[in-house]
């Protein structure tokens, strides 16, 4: 019990101070566009309604999932089949390369062409971008497979699915998430950006029109929520993590003792 209490302490410090930083900093301020976080945060309960949870927070909530989803299951995918065999390999990576140095937010005017202005266009811009660091953890994860052990399980006569479930991708998933960790905070700054683009809902659409119509303290809230959400998704991530990669962290952590 002690020991959470002092790994909460040290989590919410930094943030605390910050906070402090913030409030004393800008507390004398006049500025228009530098307003002080007390007034921001007067302001965010009559911003962050219920209703506007429901009409704004939930649906970027909803794209974000169905393009981080998409992504997953698509880098995941590829990513084993490019890993698992060189010739695949081979032929992939020089593509593989240059689609992942063109930044996503530039295909987003592309992508409008394609799919339109609804949902399936940001739910493809999410994905887009997330898929990236997906793939290329997970080919790095899957060529990394220890071959003593893929050798013992096909002496064993563990083929197949059983094979790739319970040695490929079970020794790649400290990788895979790794690449998951990182996909999620770029699906956060696109779920942003495309909201941004012919949008009339979503946390992106809401902050831009905070800021066309010179509501700066309104503005601030809506950039409060989203690194709140953003926490939040971390968190949550966090613990999908520990309870998928617990075998690998127990594992971690003996190995630390004994040396």
């Amino acid at each position: 019990m002690r020991l959470l209490l002092v790994r909460t302490a040290f989590v919410f410090a930094l943030p605390a101070v910050l906070v402090a930083v913030w409030w004393v900093a800008s507390d004398s301020s006049t500025d228009v566009y530098w307003p002080p976080l007390r007034t921001i945060l007067e302001t965010f309960p009559d911003v962050w309604t219920g209703d506007r949870l429901k009409d704004d927070v939930l649906p970027s909530v909803l794209r974000l999932t169905g393009g981080y989803a998409l992504a997953a299951v698509v880098g995941v995918g590829l990513g084993t089949v490019i890993g698992s065999y060189r010739r695949v390999r081979a032929v992939c990576e020089p593509v593989l390369e240059f689609l992942r140095a063109v930044p996503p937010p530039v295909l987003v005017p592309v992508i409008m062409l394609f799919a339109g202005i609804g949902d399936t266009m940001k739910i493809t811009v999410i994905a887009s971008g997330c898929v990236w660091p997906i793939l290329l953890n997970t080919v790095e994860g899957v060529r990394a497979v220890d071959p003593v052990m893929a050798e013992t399980a096909r002496s064993y006569g563990i083929t197949g699915v059983a094979r790739l479930r319970k040695v490929v991708l079970r020794s790649a998933s400290p990788q895979i998430f790794a690449g998951l960790r990182q996909a999620l905070s770029i699906g956060i700054i696109l779920m942003v950006i495309s909201e941004m683009f012919a949008a009339s809902n979503g946390l992106g659409f809401t902050i831009v029109q905070f800021q066309r119509s010179f509501a700066i303290p309104d503005m601030w809230t809506g950039i409060l929520v989203l690194g709140l959400l953003g926490f939040l998704l971390s968190v949550v991530f966090h613990l999908v993590e520990r309870r998928v990669l617990g075998w690998y962290h127990g594992l971690r952590a003996s190995t630390r003792r004994s040396s």
